[in-house]
C-alpha cells in the first residue's frame, strides 16, 4: 500500500454557512459566508492561497460548470481553481484535491469549498423532471427512498431481524440526530422529535417513513489547508491534521453479480479498510472517537456502522438502542445533527462533516462539545445507490508529527 498522507497536511482554518432555506442569498453569497469564517479562522490573506477546489454537484443553474464562480466570488488572485463533482462525495473530493496539492508540495496553502443551493432548483430528492442542463430524474419504477428501503429489507432477511426491532433502531437514529441538531445554531432543523413521532409518520417506502429521510437544503462549507510546519510558523498550536483520505467507487459487481446480497455497502467496507490502514488505526471501535456518516436515510446510518467495522455484523441495532452512538455514548455519530438536521446540499455536506470534527478536536463546538475532546474522527459520504455508488472517507485527528 502507498505510504499515504498521514500527518502531512494540517487544517489551517474552516468555515461553514448556516444551512437551511437561504432564499435571501445566492450560491456566491453562501461561498463568501463560509469562506469569510475560514479565512478569519486561518488568519491569512486571500493572496496567500496557492490553489483552490470547488465542489458542487447538480446545482448548475446557479454555479455553472467551471470553477470560475469560486474565483469570482472570492476574488482569488488568478490561481489554479478546479471544479470537482463526484455525487454526494463531492465536498470531500474538493477537500482531497486541496490536501493532495499541499501533501505533494504543489501548493503551500490550498482551499477547498463545497456549495449547493438546492432549494431554488425545486429538487426535492424524489423523482422529478430535470431543470436546466440536468437529465430528467423521472425513473418510473425507482426512487432514492425505494432503493434504500431495499437495503433495509435485505438486512432484515440476512440477520433475521424482527421488523419492529429494526424500525425502532432506525427511529432512535432520527431522534438522536434531532436531539443533537437542536444544539447546533447552523443546522437547518433544530426541533426535537420523539420515537412515537417517527414510528407513526407517513410511510415513504417501507420501512422508511417521513422521519427516516433527510431533506434538501442550501449551504456551503470551506477548508484552508497547509503543512504542519507552515501552520506553526503562522502561530497555530494544537493542530488538527489529516490522517487518511480514501475513495472507493463501484465497478459494477454489486449490480451484476449475485455475490452481493444487498445488505451492505461494498464501497464503504473497502474505503474504510484502506482509510484505517493509511491512518494507522488497527481497532476502529477502540480508537475512533467521533463519526459523521452519510445518513441520507436512517437505515443507511445503521448499516454503515457495520461497514465501518465499528459494530459487528448484525449488531448495529443493539449498539444503537444501547446508546453507543448517542452524543454521550462511546462513539457519538452525527453529534452536529447530521444530514437529518442539516439537509443535504450535496457539494457542501462532506466539508460540513469535517468542519464539525475540526471544531470538536479544538474544543470549540459550543453546547454540543464532547467533554473528552476527541482525538480521532471519521467522516463518510456515500453518493449513488446501494448497488452502485461512490464512497469517500476521511480521518482527521490531533497532529502527532
Amino acid at each position: 500500500m502507498p505510504k499515504g498522507i498521514r500527518d502531512k497536511v494540517a487544517i489551517l482554518g474552516m468555515g461553514c454557512s448556516k444551512f437551511g432555506e437561504r432564499w435571501d442569498m445566492n450560491a456566491e453569497d453562501l461561498m463568501v459566508e463560509a469562506y469569510t469564517e475560514a479565512l478569519g479562522d486561518a488568519g491569512i490573506e486571500t493572496k496567500q492561497i496557492d490553489a483552490a477546489w470547488l465542489g458542487t454537484a447538480i446545482e448548475e443553474q446557479h454555479v455553472g460548470k467551471s470553477a470560475v464562480p469560486l474565483a469570482v466570488a472570492l476574488r482569488l488572485p488568478y490561481i489554479p481553481v478546479t471544479r470537482v463533482e463526484n455525487f454526494c462525495a463531492t465536498g470531500t473530493e474538493a477537500f482531497r484535491g486541496a490536501v493532495y496539492a499541499v501533501a505533494s508540495g504543489a501548493a503551500d496553502i490550498a482551499l477547498a469549498l463545497g456549495v449547493e443551493k438546492l432549494k431554488d432548483t425545486g429538487y426535492g430528492g424524489l423523482p422529478q423532471r430535470g431543470r436546466g442542463t440536468l437529465p430528467n430524474m423521472t425513473w418510473p419504477n425507482a426512487s432514492a427512498p425505494g432503493y434504500f428501503a431495499q437495503l433495509a429489507a435485505a438486512y432484515r432477511a440476512k440477520y433475521g431481524s424482527a421488523p419492529q426491532d429494526l424500525k425502532r433502531a432506525m427511529a432512535h437514529v432520527s431522534v438522536k440526530s434531532h436531539d443533537n441538531g437542536g444544539r447546533n445554531p447552523k443546522a437547518h432543523l433544530r426541533n426535537k422529535i420523539t420515537i412515537d413521532t417517527v414510528l407513526n409518520s407517513p410511510m415513504i417506502a417501507e420501512p422508511l417513513g417521513l422521519y427516516d429521510c433527510c431533506g434538501v437544503s442550501d449551504g456551503a462549507a470551506c477548508a484552508i489547508v497547509t503543512t504542519p510546519e507552515i501552520a506553526r510558523s503562522l502561530g497555530k498550536r494544537d493542530l488538527v491534521s489529516v490522517k487518511a483520505l480514501q475513495v472507493a467507487v463501484s465497478n459494477g459487481t454489486e449490480a451484476q453479480h449475485n455475490s452481493w446480497d444487498g445488505s451492505y455497502f461494498a464501497t464503504t467496507r473497502i474505503a474504510a479498510t484502506r482509510a484505517y490502514q493509511e491512518a494507522g488505526v488497527e481497532k476502529p471501535r477502540d480508537e475512533i472517537n467521533l463519526i459523521e456518516v452519510h445518513d441520507c436515510f436512517s437505515v443507511t446510518e445503521l448499516v454503515t456502522m457495520e461497514d465501518l467495522h465499528i459494530s459487528a455484523e448484525g449488531r448495529a441495532i443493539h449498539d444503537i438502542l444501547d446508546g453507543f452512538y448517542d452524543a454521550d455514548g462511546t462513539i457519538p455519530c452525527q453529534i452536529d445533527g447530521g444530514l437529518k438536521c442539516f439537509g443535504h446540499p450535496i457539494g457542501a455536506s462532506g466539508l460540513r462533516m469535517i468542519y464539525e470534527m475540526y471544531l470538536q478536536m479544538q474544543g470549540r463546538a459550543g453546547e454540543r462539545q464532547r467533554k473528552d475532546l476527541p482525538r480521532l474522527g471519521l467522516t463518510h459520504n456515500l453518493g449513488g445507490f446501494p448497488h452502485q455508488n461512490v464512497c469517500s472517507i476521511s480521518i482527521v485527528g490531533q497532529y502527532e508529527g
